[in-house]
């Protein structure tokens, strides 16, 4: 398949707080080494390297991260990094990439939205599944497409897909009309919707044409689309981040989920055959670490004594700790802070960075 019109834009603006101390405002998940040598934003540039030229490759941040991006991914020409002035939720920034790519690349490109903060592997079947959703969004117009991960657990954390109707298959992935979105369910539901098998987790990502997405977009965020088109008219001058702050301002803040996926004509969804994790947070972590015989996952050194099933991440992996008699908590060390919490109470971490002094977030 030729790839000459594909584009691809990063969505990296996302601020978390549940990896504190080692996130921080300054600093949020999408540029921390957390899996390897190789932060979150450069293994995400990384899956499409051989695929898409950097020329065509966006990320979509902050305005505060664009120096951050630029020196994360310097392969990146600069001004494919643009910075929003303001949060507004992901229709906005959806609709700020597809006029950019309309401007940059022409109404034939095909858009490809992805994550900056997610677990993908392996890098060889993400492209086949990508590539799978860029040729049934070419081949249907007007189609949206997303793509769904097979859940292996009742999670409570993720909205759900269900899918509809099968349509034509490419290259051996599975193709379904989406029958609607489901945001995050009880636990009750959760099991339900994993045992009829109908149920994908949404991963937040996107394929579709430029006239597709452009003609959602007029249908249903008529406001998003035109201030913006009227923004990327200054692409390139100096007046543009002005511009952008006048774009930005008037619009309400909604997600692309509900601002125009939920209302689309023809929503699809592609089956991942690629293993995802949100890696949403350091219980998540957990699967990625080393474990020692007691089932403790870490970073860095760890000696322990009757101690066990604890989670201990040094930011600095030459770092040691040290545990007695403990079971299920998560230890971080960062810099010149240190959290310690019971595992089961690890979702506590966003409101406690809430009550923290400015210094500390």
């Amino acid at each position: 398949m030729t790839t000459d019109k594909l584009t691809a834009v990063i969505m990296a603006g996302g601020a978390g707080t549940r990896f504190w101390p080692v996130s921080t405002e300054a600093r949020p998940k999408q540029f921390l080494a957390l899996l390897g040598e190789r932060t979150l934003l450069q293994e995400s540039y990384d899956r499409l390297v051989g695929l898409i030229p950097p020329e065509r490759i966006l990320v979509l941040t902050s305005a505060r991260f664009v120096d951050l991006c630029a020196e994360q991914l310097p392969e990146l020409p600069r001004a494919n990094i643009v910075g929003e002035p303001m949060r507004r939720d992901t229709a906005a920034a959806v609709a700020l990439a597809a006029t950019l790519v309309e401007h940059r690349h022409g109404s034939e490109a095909v858009m490809a939205v992805l994550t900056s903060d997610h677990r993908i592997t392996p890098k060889e079947q993400f492209q086949k599944d990508l590539l799978s959703a860029v040729a049934g969004a070419r081949t249907t117009p007007g189609s949206l497409y997303t793509f769904g991960i097979k859940p292996t657990y009742p999670s409570t954390g993720f909205g759900y897909l269900q899918r509809g109707e099968a349509v034509a298959s490419s290259d051996g992935v599975e193709h379904y009309k989406l029958a609607r979105f489901r945001e995050k369910p009880d636990l009750a539901t959760a099991k339900q919707f994993v045992e009829s098998g109908d149920f994908y987790w949404n991963s937040g990502m996107f394929v579709w044409t430029i006239p597709s997405i452009i003609g959602e977009l007029s249908k249903n965020l008529p406001e998003h689309l035109a201030t913006l088109r009227e923004a990327v008219k200054a692409d390139g001058s100096d007046d543009f981040d002005a511009a952008l702050t006048r774009g930005f301002e008037p619009l309400k803040k909604i997600s692309i989920d509900f601002g125009v996926m939920e209302n689309a004509a023809d929503v699809r969804c592609c089956v991942a055959g690629f293993e995802w994790s949100d890696v949403g947070g350091w219980i998540a972590l957990e699967d990625f670490l080393g474990k020692d015989e007691a089932g403790n996952a870490h970073r860095g050194g760890l000696s322990t004594r009757e101690a066990g099933s604890n989670i201990v991440f040094c930011e600095d992996s030459s770092e040691h700790v040290a545990l007695i008699g403990v079971e299920n908590l998560v230890v971080v060390r960062s810099g010149n802070k240190t959290l310690v919490a019971p595992r089961a109470r690890a979702e506590e971490i966003k409101k406690l960075v809430e009550t923290l002094d400015e210094s500390l977030r």
